[in-house]
């Protein structure tokens, strides 16, 4: 007799029912392979943590049919709108060379996938395929005219997979990480660093990074939300304001020569990472750190955190700033965020475009950075079409990207 053929059906995932399987799946489909040291990640009990303060979010389970079923499959997915290019103003009498008028962005609505995980027995039998087109059958009912998803440069399981769903390539940005060590980092005494209301931080946000590429149209929501820390802004010291924060109004109409802003967002709120499979040289080595720093304080050992067991992590996004010293500007802002975390978190990290002019300003470990990021994106809806950006995934990458600390 033939065997039966195996029946999938792709539907909603139920929190009450679903819970307990949906985290089995994603703790047996955790990326790395076995022997290899591996960057692991626990959602603290809730499957949907990862997509819960987007604007608009699904998890999809694949479960299989019959007397006894299994979940077998998860995606996420998420809808919102981003800026996808920009329309330059036309010049006019009024403008100024130090207060030019930014462009204006050009903003689209795209689906984001995430955390698919199928189970490696059930693997090669088009359950990840279905998954991603019921998702986007979603994100099509939700109007998004782009799909796009993010993997790592060595995943070619994934690559290949989203490659055949019609996605290509479209950006690289960079992974940057950096330990939260014990002591204090110095700020650079040529900066000021300033801890701005989100009020002030969404005017500027929307005055001089709204073009930038993947912006989020509701970034007043992503500021106000609880996991938000904090917004900080660094400028020369001894500047105007340096010395009284006018509000960000007043500072846009006479800005210093150069300046550099950012967030941060406590990852800790939605998951906890760990690295597992490294060697026990490489944790002794992390350990001896700890340990002569704790002997000898005074020398202010940079002593490496207990990354092998469960930490949280601060994210850095929204970076941008102008002006000739705005890389030293970031550099002190980055350093600040480092301060302020410890205790808080065990790493900052950030992700960059590949051309980000700020980018040396933020310190990378590449011990903890790992392989850089891949985006693909696919076009959704082909009769779409805006004289000013035409097919957004043929479009040439620009400087920066502004990550979503949402969707991470």
């Amino acid at each position: 007799m033939e065997r039966e053929e195996l029946i999938i059906v792709i539907r909603e995932y139920d929190a009450e029912t679903d819970r307990s399987a949906a985290e089995a799946v994603d703790r047996i489909c955790e990326v790395g392979t076995s022997g290899k040291v591996s960057l692991c990640m626990d959602l603290l009990g809730d499957p949907v943590s990862r997509i819960r303060h987007s604007p608009a979010y699904l998890m999809l389970i694949a479960e299989t049919s019959g007397p006894v079923r299994e979940i077998v499959g998860v995606i996420r997915g998420s809808v919102k709108i981003v800026a996808c290019g920009r329309k330059m103003p036309r010049q006019g009498g009024g403008g100024t060379r130090t207060h030019a008028p930014a462009a204006a962005p050009i903003y689209t609505k795209v689906g984001y996938i995430l955390g698919l995980r199928v189970l490696p027995s059930h693997r090669r039998m088009g359950i990840g395929l279905k998954l991603v087109k019921r998702m986007e059958e979603w994100f099509g009912e939700k109007g998004a005219e782009y799909a796009y998803m993010a993997t790592t440069k060595g995943n070619d399981a994934s690559l290949g997979l989203f490659t055949g769903c019609g996605y290509s390539k479209f950006r690289t940005p960079s992974i940057l990480v950096h330990p939260v060590f014990v002591h204090g980092l110095p700020v650079p005494r040529s900066a000021a660093v300033l801890r701005i209301h989100p009020a002030d931080a969404e005017v500027i946000y929307r005055r001089r990074l709204a073009a930038t590429e993947f912006f989020p149209r509701d970034i007043d929501a992503v500021l106000a939300n609880p996991l938000s820390v904090v917004t900080v802004l660094a400028v020369p010291a001894g500047c105007a304001a340096a010395e009284r924060w006018p509000g960000a109004e007043a500072f846009l109409a006479a800005p210093p020569e150069s300046w550099a802003i950012a967030s941060v967002w406590d990852c800790g709120g939605v998951f906890r990472l760990e690295i597992r499979g490294a060697s026990r040289l490489r944790r002794a080595a992390a350990a001896a750190t700890r340990a002569a720093d704790r002997a000898m304080p005074w020398l202010r050992i940079p002593s490496v955190p207990d990354l092998f067991r469960p930490f949280g992590a601060w994210f850095l996004y929204g970076i941008g700033g102008e002006g000739p010293a705005a890389e030293t500007m970031a550099a002190a802002l980055w350093r600040e965020v480092h301060n302020t975390a410890r205790g808080a978190a065990a790493v900052v990290a950030a992700e960059v475009a590949e051309m980000e002019p700020l980018r040396r300003g933020i310190p990378r470990w590449r011990l903890l950075s790992g392989a850089d990021d891949v985006w693909c994106v696919k076009r959704l809806a082909e009769e779409y079409s805006d004289g000013a950006v035409g097919d957004w995934t043929k479009s040439t990458p620009g400087p920066s990207i502004f990550v979503d600390p949402r969707e991470l």
